[in-house]
Formats: structure tokens, C-alpha cells, sequence
């Protein structure tokens, strides 16, 4: 019996437009009058979140940034996991030797120091999500919904860095080349028994604490419930779900989802064009 539905957001609850349909919407709904617990885990901030789930009336606690900031479903935080500032300055250092732009998450939200890498990054998301889009339109979209994202433009990261107030959760580094570029840099990082590296598509690295991950919060979420882990339900697409996959007692994968996914999970849903959260959920809630 599902006790607990966990689900990422991009690639999985969000459609092509980066929105949740109307069908999973009304899916969470019906687990949550059934007395499912509904929670989002995502890599993204959770400002970033609510009002998408708040534009159909979905109240429900939130595992944020991987897992590094956790909250309520009244907003308060429950865990905060932070990369120590010691860390997140060699990060930087490495990344500026490597020459790609990255961006830094903090409590306060994301930070850049480059405009156009932001909007030219959000484009090629866009562009992955909807293959058939212009690069030119796709970097139109991004213009514009940089309008509406709560972005914070910075000269210098060192300013956040002493900021003792703003603590940095995540770090996500960005190349175009993909893997070829990025593995190895993953693997340096991975190397810091401090650090966990993670991604949420081929063309980045998000590096967090080592105790930030979605499975550590997912498992925390299920203890402070009493509910075992047998009868929780995850949803991902992405390399950044598999912590959450691995615990939970229910897996599904995207059909749009990467391989890795696809090889841990016990289920496929459909992709998340095709209402696949949706579809998953009304599947074990109407499982015998």
C-alpha cells in the first residue's frame, strides 16, 4: 500500500512547457483525499517550485536542491545541508581553471554572473525538452522566462562566498560538450568524501553536500512519519533521482528518463509529455 508519492520535477511531474498538466495535478489531489502524502523532490529552489504546485492548489512539503534544503508543507525549513564554504571556494577555483560557467544556489536563491550563459544554458534545456524548437526561439522562451525567475545577477561569487547569512547548497557547472568535458571533473569532485556529484542532464554537474541527496531526505520524510520505506513511491527521469529510486519501495522511471534510471527503477512510467506521474500514480493507487 502506498503511503508516500516522491516526485522530481523536471523531465518527470513537468510537461514540455515546463508546467504541471492539469492530469497530474488532479492525480496528486487524488492520492492526497485517499491520505497520500504527496512531496516534491527537485534540484531546482523551492521559490521555484511552489508556484507551480500553488497554481492548482497543491500544498505539500518540499526536498529542494537535491536535498539540501528541506521544508514543510507550510514552508519551514526542516534540513539545511550546505557545502562548507571552505569546499565551495576550491569548487569555484577548479571551475574557473576549467573555464565553464556555473551558477551557485544558495538559501536566498540561484545566483549568476553571466546573463547571457544563463539565458544561452535555460535555451539548450528548452531545446532538449522540445527537439523540434528553434535554438533561436528556444532562446527567446529562455529570455523571457528569465523575466519571471527570481535570478540574482553577481559580479563576483566571492561576495556570497562571505556572505555567512547566505549559506551555498549547490553548485552546477554547465558545458555544451557534455560528458567529455565533465566526467572528469566529476570524478575529481567525487573524490572529496564530502561532496556528492549529481546531474540533472548530460550537459551539467550539480555538486552538493555528500548528506544533501534525495534519497537521504526522502528516507528522513518516511522515519518522521513511522511509514516504511516498502510503501513509498519515487518518480524520476534523471541521475540526480537515483539516490530516491534506490530507497524506495515503489521505483518509476521516466520513459523519457536516462538509461541508469531506467536500470534501477521496478517500473516505467510514460514520459512526462504523455502525463506519465500522472498515469503512475492512479496506477498503485488503484493497484489491488
Amino acid at each position: 500500500m502506498i503511503q508516500i508519492i516522491a516526485s522530481d520535477m523536471d523531465g518527470t511531474l513537468l510537461n514540455g512547457e515546463m508546467t504541471i498538466s492539469k492530469f497530474n495535478a488532479d492525480a496528486i489531489k487524488e492520492a492526497q483525499k485517499k491520505g497520500v502524502h504527496f512531496i516534491v523532490s527537485s534540484g531546482r529552489c523551492w521559490y521555484e517550485v511552489k508556484p507551480l504546485l500553488e497554481k492548482f492548489g497543491i500544498k505539500c512539503p518540499m526536498i529542494s536542491i537535491n536535498g539540501g534544503l528541506v521544508l514543510d508543507e507550510n514552508g519551514k525549513t526542516v534540513v539545511s545541508t550546505p557545502v562548507p564554504p571552505s569546499i565551495a571556494r576550491q569548487i569555484m577555483a577548479r571551475l574557473k581553471r576549467a573555464g565553464l560557467y556555473f551558477e551557485v544556489v544558495t538559501k536566498n536563491g540561484v545566483c549568476s554572473d553571466d546573463k547571457s550563459k544563463r539565458i544561452e544554458n535555460f535555451a539548450e534545456l528548452l531545446a532538449s525538452i522540445q527537439p523540434d524548437t528553434p535554438f533561436k526561439l528556444a532562446v527567446s522562451l529562455a529570455s523571457a522566462r528569465m523575466e519571471l525567475v527570481n535570478i540574482q545577477y553577481v559580479k563576483d561569487y566571492n561576495d556570497i562566498l562571505e556572505d555567512p547569512h547566505n549559506p551555498i547548497y549547490k553548485i552546477v557547472a554547465f558545458s555544451q560538450d557534455g560528458p567529455k568535458v565533465l566526467d572528469p571533473l566529476r570524478a575529481e569532485f567525487d573524490a572529496n568524501p564530502e561532496l556528492v556529484v549529481t546531474s540533472s542532464g548530460e550537459r551539467n554537474i550539480e555538486i552538493n553536500h555528500v548528506n544533501a541527496q534525495k534519497g537521504i531526505a526522502l528516507q528522513r520524510y518516511a522515519d518522521s512519519l513511522n511509514i516504511p520505506m516498502d510503501n513509498v513511491m519515487a518518480i524520476g527521469d534523471n541521475n540526480n533521482d537515483v539516490s530516491m529510486l534506490k530507497v524506495a519501495g515503489v521505483s518509476y522511471a521516466m520513459a523519457n528518463g536516462t538509461d541508469e534510471v531506467k536500470a534501477i527503477a521496478n517500473h516505467l512510467a510514460e514520459s512526462n509529455v504523455d502525463d506519465g506521474v500522472g498515469k503512475a500514480i492512479l496506477t498503485e493507487l488503484n493497484r489491488k
